[in-house]
Parts: structure tokens; sequence; C-alpha cells
């Protein structure tokens, strides 16, 4: 891939706790200068003034997935009121992990419910599930009007993307929604190797030194 190809599947993301309000805008202007899709910012760095042909993405429910799903879609239709274009939820993984799939269902179907006009995209935490786990919470992401189902939060200690779990996903939503690797990519290798794998999108905290890494 072109660098340029490869920079605009990227959602330029910082999450960490600690980030300022200065560290968010110069997020902002760093992704204009790199060409990237969007920044995928913390809810609570919204409203957030970027450059033009930068979008704004923030996360919901995040990092645990652990809270009711009507504070999720609270929280995800106060962050598109407040200027986000796209919301990454995440699930209740315990939820999966127990075989309750019509319950993970509702509770996207809650946040899509809330934020009818905005891309919504579904982490589901793949690394903390068995294959069998994955096709289902992809299937419930789909039913209930998902855009994209996202590997991870990286923050999670079972681990991030895996090439395996991005066509895991990619042969189960077969098109009806996109791919979001995140979660560990650190390379310019690894990010192709996810696209290869199905990713029709990336969540980067790495982007300028992955796209460095990367002829024009």
């Amino acid at each position: 891939m072109k660098r340029s190809e490869l920079a605009r599947m990227i959602d330029h993301t910082l999450l960490k706790p600690e980030a300022t309000p200065a560290d968010f805008e110069a997020l902002g202007r760093e992704a204009a200068q790199l060409g990237t899709y969007s920044v995928c910012v913390s809810p609570s760095a919204l409203p957030l003034s970027v450059p033009e042909g930068v979008h704004v993405a923030t996360v919901c429910g995040f990092p645990s997935g652990a809270v009711k799903p009507q504070i999720k879609a609270a929280e995800a239709a106060q962050a598109v009121s407040d200027g986000a274009e796209e919301v990454d939820m995440v699930i209740n993984v315990g939820a999966a992990k127990a075989g309750n799939y019509a319950q993970v269902e509702d509770e996207i179907a809650q946040v899509r419910a809330a934020i009818p006009a905005a891309v919504l995209k579904v982490i589901i935490e793949s690394a903390a599930l068995t294959d069998e786990q994955i096709v289902a919470v992809c299937e419930a992401a789909v039913a209930a009007g998902a855009d994209f189902v996202k590997t991870s939060t990286g923050f999670h200690p079972a681990g991030g993307a895996s090439e395996h779990a991005v066509a895991l996903i990619a042969q189960t939503v077969a098109g009806k929604a996109g791919v979001k690797a995140s979660g560990g990519i650190r390379t310019a290798e690894a990010a192709q190797k996810m696209v290869a794998a199905g990713a029709t999108r990336l969540g980067l905290s790495a982007s300028a030194k992955i796209l460095q890494e990367m002829a024009d």
C-alpha cells in the first residue's frame, strides 16, 4: 500500500487518561499533516476543533464496557452533541463471555438508537473471546445496526488485534459492516497485515511512526 492510502484508513488515537487539552489539539494538527481519516479522543476532550478534512471520533463505555446500556447510550448521545461524528462503544464483555448475546445486541441497539446519524463502531475485545464468541457478537452487532466491528480497546490485558481475529470478524460480517483493527499495532508491517486480513479501518496511536516506515 501507499502511505497515503493507509493514512486514510487510520483513526489517529489518543486515549491516555493523562492527555491534556494541548495534547488533543496537537493530535488534530498531526492528523492533518499525516493525512489520517480521523482523530479518536476521549469524550471529555469534546468539543474538539480540528483542521478541515479531519473527522472526530470518540469512545463510549470505555475501556471496560461494564456500565449500563442506558449510560452508554446517554454518553454516546452527549458525545455526538459535542461534535463527535463516530462513536466506538465497548460491549459488555462479561455478557459475551457468558453467552448472553441477546443482551449484547440489545445494548448495541440502544446506543444505535441514541445516535442514528453517527457512525457506530462496536469494540468486542476479541482477544478475550473464543472464536465462537467472536462470531456471535459480530452477528449481534450487525443485527443491531453497527457500522463497524472493532477488535480491541488496546487496554485489555488479554491483548489487542490479531490477524486471525480480524479475518474472522471480516468473514462473519461479510461486508455488512466495516472491520476496525486496533490495539498493539505498532509497525507498518503489522498495519498492512491487518488490512490484508480484512481491516477497513485502523485505530493507531503510533500513526506517525508507522507512516514514516512506508513509501509514498
